[in-house]
C-alpha cells in the first residue's frame, strides 16, 4: 500500500519503522515530512522537506511547549510552503544554517542541544525572516482551537458573560 504522499513506494510501516530505527526527530522525503511514530504527515509543495523541517525545529525552539505535539506547529507553519514566501523562507533557513555552522558546527537542524539551537535564534532575533516566523507563530500556533485546552483556555468568554464568572480564578497550570 503506497500513498500519494510517498513517491518512493515505502509502505507507511517501513516508512516509521526506518525512522525509528535511524532515531529520526522528522521524516522528510520527496515532497513530504512526517513524525517518525506517524502522528502526522504533511505533503509539500514549494518547500524542500529538509528546509520544512528546519522551520518546524525554528518553530519549536521559538516556543517550546512539551505538551504540545509537532503536529500543531506543522499547521502553524503550513503556511509557509507557497509559491509568494519560499523565496524569503529559503533565504532565512539558508541564513539560519549559516549562522548554526558558524557558531556552533553544524547546520540548525543537526544541533542537537536546544541551547546551542536557542543561542543561534538568538543571534537573529532582530532578522527579518525570524520575526516573520516569530510572528506568524502567534497566532498560527495559539489561535488552534485544539490547543486551548492543553493550556488550561477554555475559550472565548464574552458570548457567556465574561471571565469573571466564568473561569476567572481556575486557572491550574501556572
Amino acid at each position: 500500500m503506497t500513498t500519494e504522499l510517498n513517491p518512493k513506494g515505502l509502505t507507511r510501516r517501513e516508512l516509521i519503522s526506518r525512522a525509528t530505527a535511524a532515531g529520526a526527530g522528522f521524516v522528510v522525503g520527496a515532497g513530504f515530512i512526517a513524525a517518525p511514530n506517524g502522528v502526522w504527515a504533511l505533503e509539500i509543495k514549494e518547500l524542500q522537506p529538509e528546509t520544512f523541517a528546519t522551520l518546524l525545529q525554528m518553530a519549536r525552539d521559538i516556543y517550546p511547549h512539551d505538551r504540545v505535539g509537532d503536529e500543531y506547529y506543522v499547521v502553524a507553519i503550513k503556511g509557509y510552503d507557497n509559491a509568494e514566501k519560499v523565496a524569503v523562507v529559503n533565504d532565512g533557513v539558508a541564513n539560519l544554517n549559516t549562522r548554526a555552522q558558524e557558531m556552533k558546527g553544524a547546520k540548525y537542524l543537526d544541533l542537537g542541544w536546544e541551547r546551542d539551537r536557542v543561542d543561534v535564534l538568538i543571534s537573529m532575533e532582530e532578522d527579518v525572516f525570524f520575526q516573520m516566523v516569530r510572528g506568524g507563530l502567534v497566532t498560527g500556533l495559539y489561535n488552534q482551537k485544539a490547543v486551548w485546552p492543553i493550556f488550561g483556555y477554555q475559550g472565548a468568554s464574552y458570548e457567556q458573560g465574561g471571565y469573571i464568572d466564568r473561569g476567572f480564578n481556575d486557572i491550574n497550570w501556572l
